[in-house]
Formats: structure tokens, C-alpha cells, sequence
């Protein structure tokens, strides 16, 4: 079973194995590599993610599950970290340093830094007239961050506050509304629906949301989706709702945070 860790946590072969599974399906130009998995949450079109709605947590789950395996078929030991923002370390650095590097210890390139972003012309040039900012002006462009100052990230008594949100609905919606600020937060391309998939932090920014989910699952047993949700399906993945409700049927699971 895959074990997902708090990137804080991680030791140092352990970043050098994710860098190394990134690097891999970065280098790949099917549907088995970065740029067909960062652009199902935007662009290129359709544009399929599902935000303001009951399938934010599971559609992003199921994204977040699908683009590990990627990753594992590549390094199989790799599991995406979780990017705790709430912590003290977070509100005194911002990023974490796993990401936040260009260059990596040796000097080559860090590919949690950034990524290329490759997309139609015609799509490339909306971006570059509706969301001014989101891309470097390379080409092909590359994802770009402007973040704001750390402790400006969102607090551990916000996140308690949600834990405790009586319904599946209710905490729902409340957890987007912080995960929307992170995006904010973070600038740039993650800023931009259209492109914030391509951002190598955003996977772990989400491994955050489906890990407080997964805990507010702990604290609410049966509590679940709305029924009539269970069995829909989550384009354009091959999972419903249902399937993505239990992660140990998934094969991964989450580190228990010592800090």
C-alpha cells in the first residue's frame, strides 16, 4: 500500500525519488505523461474539473489517484507528498522546499519547480489574453508562481473549524473555499483553473484536500456523499463517486503527521 507523507517528512531519497518520477512522465508526450495529466483539470479543452459543486472531493480524488499511478509506473515507490500550508513551518517559509528550488542540490534542474505548458495556439493565445501572469513568456511557456507572503497561508484553527462540519455538503463546500485560497496564494499559474494542473505543487496541494477529507471521513463514519451522487460517474475518469469513498480500497493511505 502506497503511503502519502507529509513533504516535510520526506527524507532526502525520497524527494530525489518523486523528482525522478516527475522528470519521467514529464518526458513522456502520451496519455501516459505530464501534459495529458496536468491538462484534464483545464486546458486543453473540455475542461472537466468540478469545482462549486458535491464532486469537488471526489473528482479530485479520483484525478489525484490516476495521476499516481502515473507516477508509480515510472518509480514505483513514490507516493505524492501532502503540502501541509497550515503548519508553522509553511507560515514561515511559504513554499516548501521541495518545490520552491529551481535547481536541485547537483545543479540540475528541480522538476517540482515547474513544468512546460503545451497547448493548441489558439488556446496558448486566450491564456495569454484572458489570464495575464499565469505563463512565462518561453516557448513553449512554463508555469510561473507569484506567491504571497507565508503567513498569509491559511491557519491550523480554520481547518479544526471544517473538521468539525456536521455534513458531507457542509464540509464540502467550506474545504474549496480554503483550497481556492491556496490557489490564489500560490499566483501564477495555479491561480488559473485553465492551467494550475501543470503547476507541480498542485499535486500536493491536493493531496492536502483529499487528506482532510479523508480525515473528516475518520471523524464522520457513514456520513457520505448525497445518495443519488454515489453512482455517478467522474469524467473522464472510469470511477464513480462510490469508488473513490474508501482509500484503502484504492491501495494508498495517509502518514500519520508527528509535527
Amino acid at each position: 500500500m502506497g503511503v502519502r507523507k507529509s513533504v516535510y517528512a520526506l527524507a532526502a531519497a525520497e524527494v530525489e525519488a518523486l523528482r525522478e518520477a516527475f522528470l519521467a512522465v514529464m518526458e513522456l508526450r502520451d496519455e501516459r505523461g505530464y501534459q495529458y495529466h496536468a491538462g484534464l483539470h483545464g486546458l486543453p479543452l473540455p475542461i472537466q474539473c468540478r469545482h462549486g459543486d458535491i464532486l469537488f472531493l471526489p473528482w479530485h480524488r479520483a484525478y489525484l489517484y490516476l495521476f499516481e499511478l502515473a507516477l508509480q509506473d515510472r518509480v514505483p515507490e513514490v507516493a505524492v507528498p501532502w503540502w501541509d500550508w497550515t503548519s508553522a513551518t509553511a507560515h514561515q517559509d511559504g513554499l516548501p522546499p521541495t518545490h520552491a528550488a529551481q535547481a536541485r542540490e547537483d545543479g540540475r534542474p528541480n522538476p517540482l519547480f515547474d513544468s512546460e505548458v503545451i497547448l493548441p495556439l489558439a488556446e496558448l493565445e486566450l491564456v495569454r489574453e484572458r489570464l495575464p501572469g499565469a505563463l512565462t513568456d518561453d516557448d513553449p511557456p512554463r508555469t510561473r508562481r507569484d506567491p504571497d507572503l507565508p503567513d498569509e497561508l491559511p491557519r491550523d484553527r480554520t481547518i479544526r473549524s471544517i473538521l468539525r462540519a456536521p455534513t458531507y455538503s457542509d464540509f464540502s463546500f467550506r474545504l474549496e473555499n480554503v483550497h481556492n485560497d491556496v490557489h490564489v496564494w500560490v499566483g501564477g499559474s495555479m491561480s488559473a483553473v485553465p492551467v494550475a494542473g501543470f503547476d507541480p505543487v498542485f499535486w500536493s496541494h491536493h493531496a492536502m484536500i483529499d487528506r482532510l477529507w479523508y480525515l473528516w471521513q475518520l471523524a464522520h463514519p457513514g456520513s457520505l456523499p448525497p445518495a443519488q451522487t454515489l453512482d455517478l460517474a467522474l469524467a473522464p475518469f472510469p470511477m464513480t463517486v462510490r469508488q473513490t469513498l474508501d482509500i484503502s480500497l484504492l491501495g494508498y493511505e495517509y502518514a500519520v503527521q508527528t509535527s
